[in-house]
């Protein structure tokens, strides 16, 4: 019986504790964790300057994070969900369904809402896994692999590009785009990072990225396709009239397609690849649960599972803007003030789960907020991002005794997303 009593705390570094949380920088070291412990202690909605912008408050605590997210009149999402701030005729160009609220944002969700529930989710458990299989046995033909590209990336592209009725070769290049949008601060992704250069000429493409050029011509071509030749997939979805009947303008296809292609990889495959450096890190928990996989156990993967979530809460924050004078965790906050809240801090609040630093395979009452956990804005991909998740570690526990990290990981350069871009591995024992 394992003693999770005896487990260790999942990092051994929670890093400095006067971090500048809004620095790109900052993030490539790993997360301010100790930076987020002291804020919550001291001062749990502090002020944070921005180089290149007017300041925002940010949300550290579980319980402030878990009422801002239900009350979209107050803290709206119209303004943007990234800490830029847009001129108004970047807003109108840029808007996607999460720049919106009720009843827009109710609009937009419903075009595709269907095909995210749990019970048609479930039905996608047998195509996942298949896949999850060919990947995971395609990287075990090699001795030493990077998990990222070869594993964590290949299982949601391709589950992608099954729901969107793309190619797998059409993958490839949909998530090379998406790394440019997402990555947008990161030279690796993009050759126009938004803080080292001048991408004043992108300004009304999504991110700011001329990746967001190239998704457009994509899109605009698969739309023609869809027009003509209607299938059972996202797109054509997308395509067809709301519940008024009015279909969606060009340009909110674009941008939709846009969200998709950029949410539908990263987070899944950045929380993945946290889930796996936490069991290198951890060889015991590596070993508890292949034990429950091998044995039947469906509730410790489950636990496993939400467990990578809350840990590592990839989007860290999501931005809101005060429309009115109000007031949050005793800090008095204006009308047009900018939030941001700060999800990889709530789910590390040490009020609202007891021993926050430990990954705990019995942790019960795990309601994290990795999708946002409540309110409108939950999170459209979470159960396919679960079911993935818990296929991936599945099959490769199966297959595998042993794994072991052979070189230095690398994180992306954002203060929006944590994720590891590189985790090199060796695998030492095959089952």
């Amino acid at each position: 019986m394992f003693d999770q009593t005896a487990a260790e705390p999942y990092l051994d570094d929670l890093g400095p504790d006067d971090a500048d949380i809004n620095d790109h920088d900052t993030w490539v070291q790993g997360v301010p964790h100790a930076t987020f412990a002291r804020l919550r202690r001291e001062n749990p909605v502090p002020w944070i300057s921005e180089k290149d912008g007017r300041g925002y408050w940010a949300i550290t605590r579980y319980s402030d994070a878990f009422l801002m997210s239900r009350d979209t009149e107050t803290f709206t999402s119209c303004q943007g969900i990234r800490l830029e701030d847009m001129k108004p005729d970047e807003i109108d160009a840029r808007k996607t369904l999460m720049e919106t609220d009720p009843p827009e944002h109710t609009r937009y969700r419903r075009l595709v809402s269907r095909g995210f529930t749990p019970r048609v989710v479930n039905t996608y458990e047998a195509a996942i896994r298949s896949l999850a299989v060919e990947v995971i046995d395609r990287a075990l033909q090699h001795r030493e692999f990077d998990f990222v590209t070869q594993v964590a990336q290949e299982l949601p592209m391709r589950m992608l590009g099954r729901m969107l009725g793309t190619s797998d070769e059409d993958g490839h290049q949909l998530v090379e785009w998406g790394d440019a949008l997402l990555g947008n601060t990161d030279p690796d992704f993009t050759d126009f990072p938004v803080d080292l250069v001048d991408t004043e000429e992108f300004r009304l493409m999504p991110f700011r990225s001329p990746a967001a050029i190239e998704i457009f011509d994509y899109a605009s071509k698969i739309a023609d396709e869809r027009r003509s030749h209607p299938t059972d997939d996202v797109i054509t979805q997308l395509l067809a009239p709301t519940k008024d009947g009015t279909p969606l303008t060009d340009l909110e296809f674009k941008n939709f397609f846009t969200l998709i292609i950029a949410a539908g990889n990263d987070t899944t495959r950045y929380t993945i690849t946290h889930g796996l450096k936490v069991l290198l890190d951890h060889p015991h928990l590596f070993d508890v649960w292949r034990a429950a996989v091998l044995s039947g156990n469906p509730d410790l993967t489950t636990a496993a599972v939400e467990e990578i979530l809350r840990t590592g809460s990839v989007t860290t924050h999501m931005r809101r803007t005060a429309t009115c004078d109000t007031e949050i965790g005793g800090q008095k906050i204006s009308k047009g003030d900018k939030l941001a809240i700060y999800f990889i801090s709530a789910d590390h609040d040490e009020a609202r789960f007891s021993n926050p630093y430990r990954f705990d395979l019995l942790r019960d009452d795990n309601e994290h907020m990795a999708f946002g956990r409540n309110g409108p804005h939950f999170c459209l991909g979470a159960w396919l991002a679960r079911m993935e998740v818990k296929v991936i570690f599945e099959e490769l526990l199966k297959r595998v005794v042993r794994i072991e990290q052979c070189g230095d990981v690398l994180r992306l350069r954002s203060n929006f997303l944590s994720g590891i871009k590189r985790l090199p591995v060796r695998i030492v024992r095959v089952a």
